[in-house]
């Protein structure tokens, strides 16, 4: 065994490619503790199982560190379901080291204990690594006792404990280096860069998984670092990012902070980025600022335009709300992209239409439409659902249906009516403005997993948001 040694394992085998954002981080954390940290980026292999022995045939580590960003495609029509090939690939990395495989990411962090039990593991790390993963790849090599690691999730008599996370702040931490990943591969494959302005969600939606991995306290890093990390990325040649926190506008303080540094660095006319962002609190000030730092279309995730399917949904803003930044957007030329989730309990035939309507009014540059809510292990949605009667016997359960979540299970208001799809397509009735996930068209598909079209036009020149290489595929547009 190596005891400075220790490998980041990528096994998100997508396509078009997302750069292992985690991977870059926990590889700049653990050099920053002495490692020497080591990437298996399966992504772009030819043969995984070939590339996996190859590996340990000319190394030894202390330990392997596995990043799980994605459960599964969170797709109704599709339901594709990542975990069991995440297994595979576990199981090819235990034929060849002895060291112990600890899987992590915000995918694992959802449902820690499921995931160990499903791929026969021991040990892994919930929440952030940066800290946890070098301490525990320090006590592994040292042959301590680990089970107080903060985040640490390990299997004992029979069961699973489950440390509290410690989170970072992240306001006093240096920029990551961003040279372990080959961000200039995933550029040029996957059309974007990403990164992170802070991490954490205070808000309660019933469905949303972010803050049990991330934290409900927003903690955020100093615009300065933000825009070192962006200067690092323009150096490696990648000149068009996405910001990946949960919502850039919370707070607006900050977001707007960030984009002051980068417009003092000059740097927000050498790239454009694309963001995630609450539809409030949102100003056309704000839209001023952003479109001065090089931002180039901000994804709203609005989820309905019905103030009661809003209120059900936990959301603290309403359809005012929503016209009212969508106006503030098109009044700076701001391309949006409004991002839909029906079905949820208690969603009608009316509400639908009320939000298609509004939608089709308020006109943003693309509307998303999801029918049928993942429900994820630990969130509220899930507790509503179970308040309901027997998962297996509610009607409202589409997929898999045993009550654990683990698995792709959807929520679709059975009150719809099993024609709902066809109804919805008639609402939006061809209007190019929607992009809708049961549609059977390859140019309209929205599921970005295995998104042949998305892979072709990124190779013809495309760049930015996946959504918005979609919006100009469908204008004709050139890269």
């Amino acid at each position: 065994m190596a005891p400075d040694r220790v490998l980041l394992v990528n096994p998100n085998r997508m396509q078009p490619p997302v750069a292992p954002l985690a991977v870059d981080y926990l590889a700049s954390a653990l050099a920053d503790a002495g490692f020497e940290a080591d990437i298996l980026d399966l992504c772009f292999s030819g043969d995984a199982a070939a590339d996996i022995e190859s590996y340990f045939t000319r190394n030894d580590v202390a330990a392997v560190a596995l990043t799980m960003r994605n459960t599964d495609d969170a797709c109704f029509g599709t339901r594709g379901f990542f975990i069991p090939e995440f297994r595979g690939v576990i199981d090819i990395l235990r034929l060849h080291t002895a060291a112990p495989v600890v899987p992590g990411g915000s995918g694992f962090s959802i449902m820690p204990e499921a995931v160990l039990d499903f791929c026969g593991l021991d040990t892994g790390i919930w929440g952030e690594g940066e800290r946890a993963l070098p301490l525990l790849a320090k006590r592994i090599a040292a042959g301590d006792d680990y089970r107080d690691v903060p985040g640490l999730v390990y299997r004992a008599d029979g069961g699973f404990v489950r440390n509290p996370p410690e989170y970072i702040e992240l306001e006093r931490g240096p920029a990551p280096r961003r040279h372990f990943v080959d961000n200039r591969r995933y550029f040029a494959e996957g059309a974007m860069g990403n990164m992170e302005t802070k991490r954490g969600c205070a808000r309660r939606c019933i469905y949303c998984a972010d803050p049990l991995g991330k934290g409900a306290r927003v903690r955020c890093r100093s615009p300065r670092s933000v825009a070192d990390e962006v200067g690092t990325l323009l150096d490696e040649g990648v000149d068009c990012l996405h910001l990946c926190d949960s919502e850039f506008n919370l707070p607006p303080d900050h977001a707007a902070a960030v984009c002051a540094e980068i417009v003092d660095r000059g740097l927000g006319s050498k790239v454009k980025w694309y963001t995630y962002c609450s539809p409030a609190p949102f100003t056309a000030d704000l839209a001023a600022v952003f479109k001065k730092a090089g931002c180039a279309g901000i994804n709203f995730g609005v989820d309905s335009a019905d103030d009661g399917m809003l209120a059900a949904l936990g959301r603290d803003y309403t359809s005012s709300d929503i016209e009212r930044t969508a106006e503030a957007c098109r009044r700076h030329g701001m391309v949006t992209m409004f991002d839909l989730l029906l079905g949820a309990p208690g969603e009608t035939r009316g509400s639908l239409r009320r939000t298609v309507e509004a939608m089709k009014r308020i006109s943003p540059s693309r509307i998303g439409v999801s029918l049928g809510v993942r429900v994820y292990p630990g969130t509220r949605l899930a507790d509503i659902v179970r308040k309901q009667g027997p998962v297996e016997a509610n009607p409202g359960i589409h997929g898999d249906r045993d009550g654990s979540f683990f698995a792709p299970s959807f929520y679709l208001e059975p009150a719809l009516g099993e024609d709902v799809e066809n109804y919805l397509t008639d609402l939006i009735g061809g209007d190019e403005r929607f992009f809708f996930m049961a549609a059977a068209e390859a140019d309209r598909n929205y599921n970005y997993n295995d998104n042949t079209v998305l892979v072709d036009a990124i190779k013809q020149g495309h760049r930015g948001a996946f959504w918005d290489i979609l919006r100009v595929l469908s204008e004709g547009s050139a890269p």
